[in-house]
């Protein structure tokens, strides 16, 4: 059978193409949803192989991660176009609305992917674990058995039957709601699922593999050909072969559980893929943002030049690929294309010039073709294609070692950018072997990458927060650094500055597996104790106030607040003894519930005076058992609410966390502070920024001891949350050791956020220059993520 040829490159979306779906009506239309936060229809065109826009679907306040069309009913007669997002929520279009008809609510996570079966049945997985059974736009049944992300589904209408697949590893089979069976297999995250008929499916997953099972739980075929991540997964018209897309770049064509076509993309990542049921065509959606249609039929086929262009694109794609050892003048010369593959999408680096080029065998075109330029890259990381692949993850070395005689050799993985002690206490915890061969085993991993680590042990602790020095215990000194000055941002230069300076807190850390008097090979430099990052031990507060200044700004807008809200002399005496934390009685605790009540534009030296005010136990304990003094101090963080009045709430909360009576409040109410507290996230200015950060970061250090799951999956996808958007780096600091804390001594933890994926929102801090913690912390965090 012919090849697929580029028809058409579709552009439009800003961002990533996250998920596609062929349309009913237009027939062989196209539903997209991305990054942009919208989702599109595309019709195709009459006179020539291209689409044009024909809905632009708005709604969402977040990511477009998922869509699917649902057929038509006796409700909406052309069906619906239904979307899920980043922001927890399901919405449904006529395709001839741009606004939604309806809105689902309930998941607790991002909705990353959703399926349509008769009678507008509708399924849709989370981030949250579970996957939702819709019908008639309520929720008939929620599905939870999923100790992950739900990250595929997918529905048999003739057997009644409903499929997930889980950032856990396996695929559940449901009936009714009662989870009827399980399948074990895959040894990654399973991201996509394709029902084949009423007896089988298929699924991909992050291990590189796409499996073909049957309902009653075997497992038929596995099939091997990428070389990194496998996303998405769609079923060809003759219900048997099929298409994956994956993060090897590549949309691969099986037929009969063989990989027989290879399209290379000018893209990272090909997220989604689909087929038109129509006429057979095949699609794809890429990180950067564009939609690909092939087709096998020459009158929808591209012209030549523009076939041409598409060639020319990949083969000038640089593709990071990690050499190793190997030098440009040891690889072989275009000559060695002169032999031909052995299979289909087969690779090859040669030596032309001065650069190294990748080559892909074409197995029907029986020919060489170049697919991008070879860039070394810097450290290796799971999007860092080209590295030794183990386990459906990329690694700079893969060891065999033997343990015992008679025994096959176990595998090491390591990557340069990871400490030994960190692999191999990795290597012990997945062999079950004892912790006795630690040295042993981080000994051997030296010696074989002849101490090839990247980054040196410092001589001294380094503050993370500030970049100097502070005081260790034991220490000959200490550095005592002064207030930062700074303009008022809200009120102007000199004057009253909200809440004071951003604090600089101090953290510790410590080798988590070997202690800090372990012993260490002689001459053999390790990046082991310079983790000084994470996990964080101690509250981060917000200190410095001018008490002076405060009361003066009180006075002020105390005039312009109007009778009924007007503090008496007395009254203003009272915040002062406040602030001081001197013979502090119930009366002075009670004159900052009249501040309270003044109008938001108003309030903020109010809320500076509690800020200061809740550092003292006395005071921190009466208005944490205040009834209704939270939903009083949450309304603050409405969007709507003015910046100084968002930051200063953000940070009286934070500096609860100083007192045993502060904490137990912030844990008990902790889902109403952080739901709210993600009101702010979307804004520009850096302190309100900070002020989420350390909230979250707080609330890392009081659950990382705690056996609350909930409460750490609710801190790690505000944390997820949060990063999705553009910050200050301080902010981004505190969100990486948040998320170092939250991950380092918990597994569950762990697995959950690799099942979101956040370590490719963390990737692009590890090129921050400037302040240098935060692409170093950046690097600790996805050395622990692996």
């Amino acid at each position: 059978m012919a090849g697929y040829k580029i028809r058409c490159c579709i552009v439009g979306h800003e961002k990533d193409v996250r998920a596609i779906s062929p349309t009913i009506f237009p027939s062989d239309g196209i539903l997209s949803g991305s990054r942009d936060v919208t989702a599109r229809v595309w019709i195709p065109n009459e006179m020539d192989p291209d689409f044009h826009e024909g809905h632009l679907l708005r709604g969402h306040s977040n990511f477009v991660s998922a869509v699917c069309v649902m057929p038509p009913d006796s409700d909406y007669e052309q069906g619906l176009l239904v979307t899920g997002s980043n922001d927890h929520t399901i919405l449904g279009y006529t395709p001839n609305s741009t606004e939604p008809v309806f809105k689902l609510t309930g998941h607790e996570g991002t909705v990353c992917t959703l399926a349509a079966g008769k009678f507008g049945t509708l399924i849709s997985g989370s981030w949250d674990k579970t996957a939702r059974v819709w019908l008639n736009k309520k929720c008939v049944m929620t599905l939870k058995g999923h100790q992950a992300a739900v990250w595929a589904v997918g529905i048999v209408p003739e057997q009644g039957y409903m499929l997930t697949g889980s950032a856990d590893k396996t695929i559940k089979l449901w009936k009714a709601g009662k989870c009827e069976n399980t399948f074990t297999g895959h040894e990654d995250c399973v991201r996509g699922i394709a029902v084949l008929n009423m007896n089988e499916f298929l699924s991909c997953a992050n291990d590189a593999t796409i499996r073909r099972w049957s309902m009653s739980g075997d497992c038929l075929q596995i099939c091997y050909g990428h070389e990194n991540f496998v996303y998405s997964i769609a079923v060809l018209p003759n219900g048997q072969d099929f298409i994956s897309g994956s993060e090897d770049r590549t949309l691969r064509v099986w037929r009969d559980g063989k990989c027989v076509q290879t399209i290379a993309h000018p893209a990272q990542s090909v997220w989604a893929v689909c087929v038109l049921p129509g006429n057979g065509d095949i699609v794809s959606g890429a990180s950067d943002g564009v939609i690909r249609v092939f087709t096998t039929q020459p009158e929808r086929m591209a012209p030549e030049d523009e076939q041409k262009s598409f060639v020319e694109q990949v083969a000038a794609t640089a593709v990071p690929k990690q050499l190793g050892d190997v030098k440009l003048e040891d690889l072989p010369g275009p000559e060695v294309l002169l032999n031909p593959g052995t299979k289909e999408g087969q690779q090859k680096i040669i030596r032309r010039g001065p650069s190294a080029e990748l080559h892909q065998w074409d197995m029907a075109k029986q020919e060489w073709t170049k697919v991008g330029d070879v860039v070394g890259s810097s450290g290796g990381t799971q999007q860092s294609s080209g590295k030794t692949l183990y386990e459906g993850k990329e690694y700079d070395y893969v060891f065999s070692v033997d343990i015992e005689d008679g025994k096959p050799p176990l595998k090491l993985p390591f990557n340069v950018t990871e400490d030994p002690w960190f692999a191999a206490q990795r290597f012990l915890e997945k062999n079950s072997l004892s912790q006795l061969f630690l040295d042993q085993v981080a000994n051997f991993i030296i010696e074989n990458t002849k101490g090839v680590t990247l980054g040196q042990e410092t001589s001294g602790y380094v503050d993370p927060f500030t970049g100097g020095s502070r005081h260790v215990p034991g220490s000959q000194s200490s550095v005592n650094s002064a207030p930062a000055s700074g303009t008022d941002p809200f009120t102007g230069g000199g004057r009253y500055i909200p809440g004071g300076q951003t604090p600089q807190p101090q953290i510790s850390g410590a080798d988590p597996f070997t202690g800090a008097g372990s012993y260490r090979p002689q001459n053999v430099q390790v990046n082991l104790a310079s983790n000084n990052y994470f996990p964080q031990k101690t509250y981060v507060t917000f200190e410095t106030a001018n008490h002076v200044q405060i009361i003066n700004k009180l006075k002020e807008f105390n005039d312009k607040v109007g009778a009924e809200n007007q503090l008496s002399s007395d009254d203003l005496n009272s915040l002062q003894t406040l602030m001081e934390a001197k013979n502090v009685t119930e009366a002075h605790v009670g004159v900052i519930n009249k501040v309270l009540q003044w109008p938001k534009e108003y309030i903020f030296p109010g809320l500076d005076v509690l800020r200061v005010s809740v550092r003292d136990q006395k005071v921190c304990e009466h208005v944490c058992s205040q009834g209704g003094f939270l939903d009083s101090l949450l309304r603050f963080l409405d969007p709507s609410s003015p910046v100084p009045t968002q930051m200063l709430t953000l940070r009286i909360l934070v500096n609860c966390f100083l007192h045993e009576s502060g904490r137990k409040f912030l844990l008990l109410n902790r889902d109403p502070i952080i739901t709210q507290a993600l009101n702010c996230r979307l804004s520009p200015n850096k302190n309100v920024q900070i002020g989420v950060s350390t909230l979250l970061l707080n609330y890392s250090v009081s659950l990382q001891d705690q056996d609350d799951e909930e409460g750490k999956s609710q801190c790690l996808l505000a944390v997820a949350s949060v990063m999705e958007n553009p910050m200050d780096p301080e902010a981004e600091f505190r969100l990486l050791v948040c998320l170092g804390t939250l991950i380092s001594n918990d597994k569950d933890t762990k697995e959950l956020a690799k099942s979101l994926e956040i370590q490719n929102l963390i990737i692009p801090m590890q090129t921050r220059l400037d302040p240098k913690k935060v692409s170093e912390c950046a690097g600790f965090v996805i050395n622990r993520l692996q």
